[in-house]
């Protein structure tokens, strides 16, 4: 088991250059970035930082990456367990060594598989919580590598699909979270209700500027019409630095 001070950690750093130990700023938790691949950004925190759950809940996230949100979610909450779903097995075996890092093998499960395969490994509506920070685009004309394509594009996973797999997953009244580029917000919003998840709260993000960039939503499964807007939240200083409070406090 690894510990972020023991020799273990250390020589498998010094063996895997390509990766970097960040402090998550959160109950000494740590995480293992890969730079080669895809690091996370502050639209992760934000998510976590939105997401609630219960004791006895039990959530699924769709897409981990590094398994970041999943962690700051356990941190943030009491939770019975989460599964995370990640179908790129670099990014996958990257988040099972979060998940060892931080001790949290009891808490979370990393599933490396494409999560419309979950009837393999857990049930469909038996869930509180699913949650998930999709890629954002359809299409783009980024120079990118293959890891980074498929957590930024819809190469495996349509907006629709997350949608329908989230319902199908969640109990009724079940909840789920989601966060996607601003210029989605209406797609997002209109997929959800179409689909039986009805947007109860939502907000936006901006930078220091005034530019709308992020839309962050809670959804409920057959939950009636009414949504609660939230202001927007500033995550940059008019300079761009990312504002450092974002890593610790809930604006909401």
């Amino acid at each position: 088991m690894f510990k972020d001070n023991d020799e273990k950690l250390t020589q498998f750093l010094r063996e895997n250059e390509d990766l970097r130990l960040e402090d998550l700023q959160c109950k000494n938790l740590k995480i293992l970035q890969n730079k080669n691949l895809y690091t996370f950004t502050s639209d992760s925190v934000v998510l976590a930082n939105f997401i609630r759950t219960h004791t006895n809940d039990s959530a699924v996230e769709i897409g981990a990456g590094s398994g970041v949100i999943s962690i700051l979610v356990q941190a943030k909450n009491p939770i019975k367990k989460i599964f995370a779903f990640e179908i790129q097995k670099q990014m996958a075996d990257l988040a099972r060594k979060n998940v060892e890092i931080n001790n949290l093998q009891e808490k979370i499960e990393i599933i490396a598989d494409d999560v419309k395969n979950f009837d393999k490994y857990i049930e469909k509506g038996k869930f509180e919580v699913v949650f998930s920070n999709p890629p954002y685009f359809k299409t783009t004309n980024f120079v990118q590598n293959e890891v980074s394509k498929i957590a930024k594009e819809e190469v495996s996973l349509s907006l629709e699909d997350l949608v329908k797999i989230s319902f199908a997953l969640l109990k009724d009244k079940g909840v789920f979270y989601c966060c996607h580029i601003a210029e989605r917000s209406a797609e997002l919003i209109s997929c959800c209700q179409n689909n039986g998840l009805t947007v109860k709260e939502m907000f936006f993000t901006e930078n220091g500027k005034g530019r709308v960039k992020l839309v962050v939503v809670k959804c409920v499964k057959g939950a009636k019409n009414g949504v609660k807007v939230y202001p927007n939240l500033i995550t940059n200083e008019e300079n761009g630095d990312y504002i450092a409070t974002l890593h610790t406090k809930y604006f909401i």
